[in-house]
């Protein structure tokens, strides 16, 4: 099992963001799916979450999976494909979403993000 496999099976990761008006790092704990040193979360909030505001106003980010910390950077996920990818890995991860069942509502309709690790 390489290192990526290993940090893909941690229950959550620590993204810290920066405050759009504080200008402070804001950290949250949230669930994750790792794909090819893309990082993928869903906002259940959408833009309306902290978070995502933070981002969209500063995506340079922090990721803490573990014990590894990383930079990236963070974009709202717009390609279909990808889309698609960031739902079923987070599905897959978190309700135990197999081949043929439907997607949660949370899976289907929360916000796709993707943080690109440095």
């Amino acid at each position: 099992m390489n290192e990526s496999d290993i940090l893909a099976k941690e229950e959550y990761c620590y993204l810290t963001t920066t405050g759009r008006v504080s200008g402070r790092p804001h950290e949250i704990e949230i669930w994750f799916g790792l794909r090819n040193h893309r990082l993928y979360l869903l906002s259940g909030g959408g833009e309306k979450s902290d978070w995502v505001k933070n981002l969209l106003k500063n995506p340079s980010v922090t990721v803490r999976i573990g014990k590894h910390t990383f930079n990236g950077t963070a974009r709202l996920v717009k390609e279909k494909e990808e889309d698609t990818l960031a739902r079923y890995l987070l599905a897959e991860k978190y309700q135990e979403w197999e081949e043929e069942k439907t997607l949660s509502e949370w899976a289907r309709t929360a916000l796709p993000v993707a943080i690109d690790l440095h």
